[in-house]
Formats: structure tokens, C-alpha cells, sequence
């Protein structure tokens, strides 16, 4: 009888030993809810990059003419597309301190917007009517004004590695040429096709090799000159992210940002890695 009992005790303590190993346990189950709390309580971002549409901060122009009539229509399409995220937050390519003439803007065009804002180029012509579609009534500007020069390795003696340097200028979708084919017909293309391409991840790559990265194969023979500049843009950039990170949000938010395709680049690889936010497909609201 006792041989019996120790017999099906034994028995009982395998199966619990069983159930407590088996992935598909309720144990696991709870751990794995665990997790999904945890992911759900991240803050979505929907991190968007754009071309820019006139004069900016970091002073490149792009021809865009927002007066014409088949581009107007084709943002507006564009801008119904992102609308979908329905912010709560939107972030734009601004200077804080100006972020009182920046609403002020916005507050004028929401009492009349019959006419897209192109005064603030691609941060109103977007950020004002998606601010509109998803009733939010202020937008901020999170950029911060910091040079660096992006020429240096054409003024000094480069001592690193001026092969890899002046190979990647003037060859620099040498090693991208899925960017470099869709390059080819890029002046062509549709808004909506020229904006996949500013948001593809191997785009956003080559914008920090081309912006900042290549400059590490530049400098003296006792100097860091390139390094030194790069560092200046990555430090813009990580300023950027602080500028995002002072913006009272929770959970319950949902982020816009819309940025200039490097500086998208730079705060995916940032909120890739972060404990607060959690990034949406950007392709899946640009089809």
C-alpha cells in the first residue's frame, strides 16, 4: 500500500514537474501577458521623414512647388494617409523657442483651412492639416540649431582614409543599389513613391553614413577633425530626441514626428532601443 501511495505520488510530482516546464503552461501564459502589458504601456510613435519643401534650419531647399495643382492634391492624399495614426502629439522640425509663432500659425489656419500653410513648409503644409484631421490643437517644434561642417574633408590634408572617404562621395549608393535604382527615376516619381523611399530602413541607414559616418574616415595626422564634426550632428540629433523627451506624454499618447529624413534616421536608432516608446511601421501608412 505504501509502495502504491509513493507510486502515485511520484507520478502527481512529474506532472506538475511537467505543466510548470511546458511553454504553453499558464505560468507561461501570465509571463507572456506580462510582456504584452509591458509592450502596450510603450507610447506609439509614428517617426516620418520628409524631404523638405522650401527654406529650412539646416538650410537645404527642395524643389517643391506647392502651388501646383497636382502636388497639392497628392500631399493631400498623403496627409489623409498619416492621418490614419490619429495623434495626439505632433512634433515637427521647429526651434522650440519659437513654438508660440509656430501655433499661432497653426491657430490661423484651423479658423480657415481652405489653403494648406506652406509658410513653415513641410512642418505646416503636413503638421497643421494632420493637426486639424485628428483634432489636435498645438503642435511642437523639437530641432535645435547646432552647425557642423560637413565639407571638412575637402578642406584639410585627409591623413585617415581618403580612399574610403572619396570613394563613398562619389560613388555613395555604391554600396545601397536598391537606392540607387529607384534613384534613377526619383525626379519622376509621385510624392507618395518619393516619400516610401525618405522612409525605407536602408534609406534611413544611408542617410547617417552620407550625413555623418563617412566623416570618420576624415582628419589630420594627429587630429580627429571629421570625427569631431560628426560627433556635432549626432549631438544635434541626441538634442532633438531631449527636446521629444521634455513633452509631457503617457501611455494613452500617440506621437507624430515629422522630421528631415536624417534626423528621422537618427531618432529611429534612439527609440529602437528605448523602454518609452514603441515605433509603428511607417510604410504601412504610406500605401
Amino acid at each position: 500500500m505504501g509502495k502504491m501511495i509513493m507510486k502515485q505520488a511520484i507520478v502527481f510530482l512529474s506532472v506538475l514537474l511537467l505543466v510548470s516546464c511546458n511553454p504553453c503552461s499558464n505560468n507561461n501564459s501570465v509571463a507572456v501577458e506580462k510582456t504584452s502589458k509591458l509592450e502596450s504601456d510603450k507610447i506609439k510613435v509614428l517617426n516620418f521623414g520628409s524631404f523638405h519643401f522650401g527654406v529650412t534650419p539646416d538650410q537645404n531647399t527642395t524643389e517643391f512647388d506647392e502651388d501646383d495643382k497636382k502636388n497639392r492634391k497628392e500631399i493631400r492624399a498623403v496627409i489623409k494617409m498619416l492621418a490614419e495614426f490619429n495623434p495626439t502629439i505632433i512634433c515637427v522640425e521647429g526651434l522650440p523657442e519659437y513654438n508660440y509663432e509656430l501655433n499661432r500659425a497653426l491657430h490661423v489656419y484651423l479658423e480657415d483651412p481652405s489653403e494648406l500653410n506652406s509658410n513653415w513648409g513641410e512642418a505646416s503644409m503636413i503638421g497643421f492639416e494632420i493637426a486639424r484631421l485628428c483634432h489636435v490643437k498645438q503642435v511642437y517644434g523639437i530641432d535645435n540649431a547646432m552647425g557642423y561642417n560637413y565639407s571638412i574633408g575637402k578642406e584639410i590634408k585627409n591623413s585617415i582614409d581618403s580612399v574610403s572617404y572619396n570613394t563613398y562621395t562619389k560613388s555613395p549608393f555604391k554600396n545601397f543599389p536598391e537606392i540607387a535604382e529607384r534613384k534613377k527615376n526619383y525626379k519622376s516619381a509621385s510624392l507618395l513613391e518619393k516619400l516610401r523611399l525618405v522612409n525605407e530602413p536602408v534609406y534611413l541607414d544611408f542617410l547617417i553614413n552620407t550625413n555623418a559616418d563617412k566623416l570618420l574616415y576624415v582628419g589630420t595626422d594627429d587630429g580627429f577633425e571629421g570625427a569631431d564634426e560628426a560627433a556635432k550632428f549626432y549631438q544635434r540629433n541626441m538634442r532633438i530626441y531631449s527636446n521629444l523627451n521634455r513633452i509631457s506624454m503617457d501611455k494613452n499618447d500617440r506621437v507624430f514626428i515629422l522630421m528631415g529624413g536624417a534626423h528621422t534616421a537618427f531618432l529611429r536608432e534612439f527609440m529602437q532601443r528605448s523602454s518609452k516608446f514603441e515605433m509603428v511601421e511607417t510604410l504601412n501608412y504610406l500605401e
